[in-house]
């Protein structure tokens, strides 16, 4: 019993070690003169996480023997100390020259625990390209009156420079994202860089999120503090006053910006949907729908005519804060009919799903239907509303089938409030096997982070499109009922979308 709890928690300490790496995340370890816990600090880490950078701080008391007796870590050291911020541009530039998009910063002086590794993974997974902050819990921990004092002193002041409030500005227990490190060049060379990167980041409109992470605090006799009161204080002084000037001559700037910039953005959008459909497609579609008999040649055309205007608003227009990029597997044939399954985040979805094929028909929800702006395409092109029930609407699927085409399907049912993939419905699966259908899935990623549910605002994200290899009749018969399918595939559609996103998520 206990060698089988030992290897499940061996193998969950793998899973964590294999998606920090598929997510791009190290850890940095900035140290100096930390012989006594160096050590079993790095070796914690290793347990976690397999990327460990250990900045070696010009260390003269054997903290730099203990490191080099250490495998399966990339060291960095100079003979000279050159203080914690000079580390962690260090640190920072090494990781981002290895292909690493973020790290979790750790002091070598034993206070932060390796067990909270694991939940930074977590918080990157909600809040991607986020600077997320370890908030120390502060319940039975003993510190010393001027260290309380500094803590409160320091998020008075941030929450002064940047209109922002954060639990603890002075945890070393972070994760950054390192593509979004504004202004980490200039850092000054002591500790308080942490705070200018903090103070930046928050400028910028980079996302800031606290988490509760435990701490350490060894008794007074044993504490390892290079903190020095007088000088340092006055150090912080002066930097808070420089940043409260910045925070009006540049903050105050880059906010402004960054907001009127989403607004331009999102009306430029608006008033170009609007146009397009107002003034080009649906007065068109109009006069060629009542110009003669509506032949299938017509119907052909009218979807080809859906098609390239996708393809020109998805690939050569851009929706705008989107950059997309596609990948369809050489095995999907579009010419053959089939059930294709996405999953559904934003409003966005259905121009890039549209751009794939002229011979896809959607199942839409009521509004769409009735759309004022392009209701009027919709019911002439086919698509049909969803809350017809599948039954009701399978005699037209069978016409479409065999005139070619394939039905489109959103499993979900609805669009995905925060991006999380919900409950397949039976629906599609239902479809595909009454009319001995392959399922194709298609994956779609980062429509919901530009145009977010009940969000009226485009924000930045990469947009991914991949279409992956049919899922054949057989296949699907041998996962049995369409509920049994609707779990199982459910299943590998979330795995395959989970490395999608940890992939997507290093370039946020």
């Amino acid at each position: 019993m206990q060698a089988q709890k030992k290897e499940e928690e061996e193998q969950d300490l793998q899973e964590i070690r294999r998606r920090l790496r598929a997510r791009g995340i190290c850890v940095i370890i900035p140290t100096y003169n930390n012989v006594g816990t160096i050590r079993q600090v790095v070796t914690d880490a290793l347990r976690y996480c397999a990327d460990i950078f250990v900045v070696d701080d010009g260390s003269d008391d054997g903290t730099t023997a203990e490191l080099r007796a250490l495998s399966d870590i990339h060291l960095i050291h100079y003979d000279r100390n050159r203080g914690k911020g000079y580390a962690l541009k260090t640190g920072f530039r090494t990781a981002l020259q290895a292909g690493f998009a973020y790290a979790i910063t750790m002091d070598g002086d034993g206070q932060h625990f390796a067990k909270d590794i694991p939940a930074f993974l977590d918080a990157n997974d909600r809040w991607p390209g986020a600077l997320i902050l370890g908030s120390r819990k502060k319940e039975g921990i003993s510190r010393s009156k001027g260290s309380n004092f500094a803590n409160s002193f320091s998020n008075f002041w941030f929450t002064v420079q940047t209109c922002r409030s954060v639990p603890d500005t002075q945890t070393g227990f972070r994760l950054y994202p390192l593509r979004k490190l504004w202004g980490y060049r200039l850092l000054t060379a002591r500790y308080e860089a942490e705070l200018e990167l903090l103070v930046f980041a928050a400028w910028h409109g980079v996302a800031i999120h606290s988490i509760p992470v435990d701490v350490y605090y060894p008794p007074a006799g044993e504490r390892v503090s290079h903190f020095r009161p007088g000088a340092d204080f006055a150090r912080i002084s002066v930097l808070n006053t420089l940043l409260c000037v910045l925070a009006v001559v540049y903050g105050l700037p880059c906010w402004l910006w960054r907001k009127v910039a989403t607004f331009l953005r999102t009306l430029g959008a608006f008033l170009f949907f609007v146009f397009f459909m107002m003034v080009v497609i649906t007065p068109g579609v109009w006069i060629y729908v009542h110009c003669g008999r509506m032949t299938e040649r017509k119907k052909w055309r009218l979807h080809l005519l859906i098609y390239h205007a996708a393809r020109i608003v998805a690939q050569k227009i851009g929706v705008p804060g989107a950059r997309y990029h596609c990948k369809v597997s050489q095995n999907v044939n579009f010419d053959k009919p089939s059930v294709l399954i996405c999953n559904h985040q934003s409003h966005l979805d259905l121009i890039y799903l549209l751009s794939l094929s002229p011979r896809l028909i959607f199942l839409t929800n009521d509004w769409v239907w009735h759309n004022p702006f392009y209701g009027f395409l919709i019911r002439h092109a086919e698509y049909y509303p969803a809350a017809e029930g599948i039954d009701a609407l399978m005699p037209h699927f069978r016409s479409l089938i065999s005139r070619g085409y394939s039905i489109a399907i959103f499993p979900e049912g609805t669009r995905s409030f925060d991006g999380r993939i919900g409950r397949f419905h039976q629906g599609a699966f239902h479809v595909a096997e009454a009319l001995g259908l392959d399922i194709v899935p298609a994956y779609l990623y980062g429509t919901g982070r530009v145009l977010k549910k009940r969000t009226y605002h485009l924000a930045k994200s990469p947009v991914y499109m991949e279409v992956d290899r049919p899922l054949l009749p057989s296949e699907l018969h041998a996962m049995g009922d369409t509920l049994a399918q609707a779990r199982h595939v459910r299943h590998d559609y979330l795995r395959h979308y989970q490395a999608i996103k940890d992939r997507e998520e290093q370039h946020v």
